[in-house]
Parts: structure tokens; sequence; C-alpha cells
């Protein structure tokens, strides 16, 4: 079976290494200065990034510009396309090619453990970007999916005052419960000042222009969330501002990389055995 991997950032790098260790062919365009290009996109099982896009149809690949729409007409029917955090009008490019596209990021087991991988390399970003400890400091996490957990319960044990920001009333009482402070998304009225740092998880605009005034401006701000992220534009501007997207890919890459193989080949097995 040869395997082409597409870009990516050092997940993907491990990810090839993994596979060439493993006995398998590999071509690679995009990841770790390769650029076999017409060898990856013609291979039998093909491995697109995560995510797969940066912004709109752009592939996240290092090098020229190349957009997916694009690289899906190279494809052929018999091969398997697999990416991660497959945006609708893709799938529906792919569905309208008659392409076996397969999103490994849907995948339970991975989701969960990026997740965990997520909150380790945001402890690691905070300790770096605080101008203080974190025992002691006033932390606001916004949103409570699983890396709004997983964060708030890490942070929490290096000593932070961690308060939970959510919409739903169930991720509110489930923090309460786990004992965290908590306030609704949005009814913050002046509240932003307390906080020392403030780690959006939200894919969607929450932090608006109307918030910023009540932000100190030694305040740490982390997006985690892909685009267009829960910061406005105004918020990324301010001095503590800082972009953390992807971070298994810079914090963990062999295990993110060991991950995302065990996902693909799940999602192998499973096409095989239909």
């Amino acid at each position: 079976m040869l395997f082409g991997i597409i870009g990516g950032d050092r997940r993907q790098e491990e990810l090839l290494a993994l596979l060439r260790r493993d006995g398998y062919t590999a071509a690679a365009c995009g990841v770790a200065g390769e650029m076999d290009w017409d060898a990856a996109v013609a291979a039998e099982v093909v491995i697109l990034p995560l995510p797969l896009c940066k912004e709109g149809d752009t592939l996240n690949i290092e090098g020229p510009r190349r957009g997916a729409g694009a690289l899906f007409r190279q494809f052929r029917r018999d091969q398997l396309i697999l990416a991660g955090q497959v945006k609708p009008a893709q799938a529906a490019l792919a569905a309208e090619l008659d392409l076996k596209l397969v999103d490994y990021f849907r995948r339970e087991e991975l989701t969960v453990a990026n997740a965990a991988a997520t909150a380790e390399g945001t402890v690691q970003v905070i300790l770096e970007h605080l101008e203080r400890s974190l025992l002691g400091s006033q932390c606001l996490v916004l949103g409570f999916g699983r890396i709004g957990k997983l964060l708030a319960r890490k942070l929490r044990v290096l000593g932070a005052d961690v308060t939970v920001s959510a919409r739903k009333a169930q991720d509110l009482e489930l923090a309460r419960i786990l004992g965290f402070r908590r306030i609704k998304t949005g009814n913050w009225a002046g509240a932003l000042a307390q906080y020392d740092g403030i780690v959006n998880t939200v894919p969607a605009p929450v932090v608006i222009p109307e918030h910023l005034q009540s932000i100190r401006k030694d305040c740490a701000l982390l997006e985690l969330a892909s685009l267009p992220g829960g910061f406005c534009t105004e918020a990324q501007a301010l001095p503590g501002y800082l972009a953390a997207r992807a971070l298994p890919g810079q914090y963990a890459p062999e295990s993110a990389a060991a991950i995302i193989r065990s996902a693909i080949f799940r999602s192998l097995n499973q096409e095989e055995a239909s």
C-alpha cells in the first residue's frame, strides 16, 4: 500500500516517519521539506492535513499556495482520501466528484486525545505568556466543551482560580458541580477586568468590541479555537493577544502523530470491511 502525505505541520512530519518506520512506502509533499507532489497525489491512500485548510479553500501546506478544490479534482475515484476538519463545501465537492473522503477528525477517540494534548499545550503557553505565576492567578475559560473541561481542571491543579464561561445551562451546572466559578457567556458587565488570563475555545465571536474596555492591558488572551475564533478583530490587536491554534502539532507532535495514525488505520479497516 502506498501512502501519500500532503501538507500539515509537525504532526504530519512525525506521521510520515511512523509509517516508514512501520515498513510502509510513503510519498510526501509539503512535509519535512519533501516535495514529491505527483507521487503523493497518486497514492492509494492520501492523508491530508489537520485542519485541511488554513482559511477558505487554501490548503494547509508549506510552499506555494494551493487550493483544496483544485487538489480534489486531481484525485481518482479508487483512492481513499483522509483529511481533518473538512468543511461542508469541501465535503460537498468530494461527493460531487464521487471521491471516498473520510474526515478522520470525526473519530471520537482522536478528538478526545487531541483535546487532552491541546489542554496540556495551552498550560505551557500560558506559563510562557503570563507575567506572573499561575498560582493565585484569575483565569477565565470561554467554552466548556472537551478542551474547556480538561483545561479548566489542569489550570486549577496548578493553583489558578478558574472561572468557566458557557451559554448552555447544563454546562454551567456541570461547572458548578465540578467546583468552578461560572458565568454565562456575554453576561460579563465589566467582570473581565479581574482576569489575568482569558482562554477561548469557542469557534465563534464571543468577545466583542464593547467588552474590551474592561480587559486589562496586561491580561493574556489566548485563542485556541479555529477561525474565526472567539476574539473580535479589535481584541486581536491588544498586546496580550496570542493565537495558539494547533498546539498538539507544536508541543506534542510525536504523540499527536501516533493518535492520527491510529485513527487512520481504524478508518482503513472500516473501509475494507464495508
